[in-house]
């Protein structure tokens, strides 16, 4: 029988690998890669082996490697990814289930409303959308509320569909996410109260919505609840977002809500 020290088990996601399994040398290279984001987009050796905990030696070696196989370019000073890097989200879109079956559930919304609609899921502290409602002949669609692209990153915390997949953690897990990664202020309206954090998450779950309202960007609305697969697990949320010039909390509960919900529903034997 294997003893459970031989087993790693992943800090945020529900898996485990037997030791024996475990490439380090590729979770290293995975993980300097993920090391640029948008805050530093181009980083030396010192900033990549204080991100990713490794060595400058080690930093060094995995950087030139990357930029021999053309993730990477540097100017020899600072490094910064390339194109190259899309290969994986695009393999993503143009094969994954959920992307392809919400697509047209995603259209319908917004062509029986004219809002923007997107199906987003949660990735450690943050919400990433993987599949956005589309209908060129709309004017309303020329500009898209910030972070609305696909695979654009936003803090879980301040959004609705973050607080819509953080609420079907257990409690213990929510508390656990609220000390790793902190509650960080974005705009006056940003719940940076941790005890109040979690009472509202306990709300929404009950209540199986969340309407944000100007807590990551001054001026944007947004409404989500929850996706579930068939075993009943939050797997993704369905939102709605708008300028609040364009419309009001009333507008969405009693009109979108309803819509959302149905919409959840019928993808629940889909999903």
């Amino acid at each position: 029988m294997p003893h459970p020290n031989d087993y790693l088990q992943h800090p945020y996601l529900n898996e485990q690998i037997r030791q024996e399994d475990y490439i380090a040398g590729l979770g290293k290279g995975l993980s300097l890669l993920e090391a640029f984001g948008v805050d530093r987009q181009r980083l030396n050796v010192t900033q990549v082996a204080e991100r990713t905990g490794i060595s400058r030696t080690a930093a060094r070696r995995y950087l030139k490697t990357l930029k021999y196989l053309g993730y990477l370019e540097t100017d020899e000073h600072y490094y910064w990814l390339t194109h190259r890097v899309l290969r994986f989200s695009s393999s993503y879109l143009s094969s994954a289930h959920l992307p392809k079956i919400t697509q047209s559930f995603l259209n319908l919304l917004c062509a029986q409303t004219t809002l923007t609609f997107s199906i987003v899921v949660l990735d450690e502290n943050e919400v990433v959308p993987i599949a956005r409602s589309y209908l060129p002949q709309q004017d309303n669609l020329r500009v898209s509320p910030f972070g609305m692209h696909l695979g654009h990153r936003l803090p879980a915390h301040a959004t609705s569909t973050g607080k819509v997949l953080l609420a079907a953690l257990s409690q213990e897990q929510q508390k656990n996410w609220v000390q790793k990664y902190g509650l960080k202020r974005l705009t006056a309206f940003t719940e940076t109260n941790e005890a109040a954090f979690l009472e509202r998450l306990q709300h929404i779950a009950s209540s199986d919505y969340c309407l944000s309202k100007e807590e990551h960007e001054l001026g944007v609305i947004a409404i989500a609840v929850p996706v579930l697969n068939a075993q009943g697990q939050a797997i993704a949320a369905l939102n709605c977002m708008s300028q609040t010039n364009r419309v009001q909390e009333d507008y969405l509960i009693q009109h979108v809500l309803p819509l959302l919900h149905n919409t959840a529903n019928e993808l629940r034997s889909m999903v």
